[in-house]
């Protein structure tokens, strides 16, 4: 059975942070930025990650995400019904990437966590695992009193609209050729009333719809909060 574990990040994970950063941004942040935010009191990480007795598998080959700023949840997660694996073993991280399968962060500015940062190893993607993530980072934000959240998103990325739109962000406006590679502009994302009882209702009805989710790919949730695991048979 191969478990996930939801926790902060350490600084024994760092140089494994660094490699899921190139896989999927390119090289958005250094090991010195990295190490930074770590030491930052505004930054708030969450990390999905494998035990080390999961590490010393070879991982197959996977296409690098869409270099950018802020990757849009999992490339192609969306509300549709996605395949499910199928496969009698599951993938495995090399030792080198320190057991990292997702990655997550916001920075606490006054009252207000912007979301930075959103990466799940291609291998693990299209899973419900970063749906998962977000999840559970939208309740971090709210653990540490914070009142609302943003972030920006790519105006082509219809994908990651829909799944922020179904976690009730609204359009709050627009940053113009925000993503250097690209000229693209950038969509501002907000969601207020965090630390309302409406808010703690809709964490309870997303994580009703996460589960089922995940349950199609195999993945059971095992506990909830942070102490979170998720668990797969093969």
């Amino acid at each position: 059975m191969t478990f996930l574990e939801l926790k902060p990040l350490t600084a024994e994970q760092l140089p494994g942070v660094v490699e899921l950063d190139q896989l999927c941004f390119g090289g958005h942040w250094t090991l010195e930025g990295y190490q930074r935010e770590l030491a930052s009191p505004m930054s708030h990480f969450l990390t999905l990650c494998l035990p080390e007795a999961y590490t010393d598998l070879e991982l197959p080959s996977a296409k690098r995400c869409e270099k950018a700023q802020f990757v849009d949840f999992e490339l192609g997660d969306t509300d549709e019904e996605s395949e499910v694996i199928e496969s009698k073993t599951q993938p495995h991280l090399p030792k080198s990437a320190q057991t990292l399968v997702g990655l997550s962060c916001f920075w606490s500015i006054l009252e207000e966590a912007h979301i930075t940062l959103l990466a799940v190893h291609p291998a693990y993607q299209r899973q419900g695992l970063g749906q998962l993530l977000f999840w559970a980072l939208l309740g971090l934000a709210r653990e540490r009193g914070l009142e609302r959240a943003t972030l920006e998103v790519r105006v082509s990325n219809q994908a990651a609209l829909s799944l922020y739109q179904k976690f009730g962000f609204k359009e709050a406006g627009r940053r113009r050729r925000y993503y250097q590679d690209t000229g693209e502009d950038a969509l501002i994302l907000w969601r207020g009333d965090l630390q309302t009882p409406g808010f703690a209702k809709a964490q309870a009805e997303w994580h009703q719809q996460i589960a089922p989710r995940l349950a199609k790919q195999g993945w059971h949730m095992l506990e909830v909060g942070m102490n979170l695991k998720v668990s797969r048979k093969g």
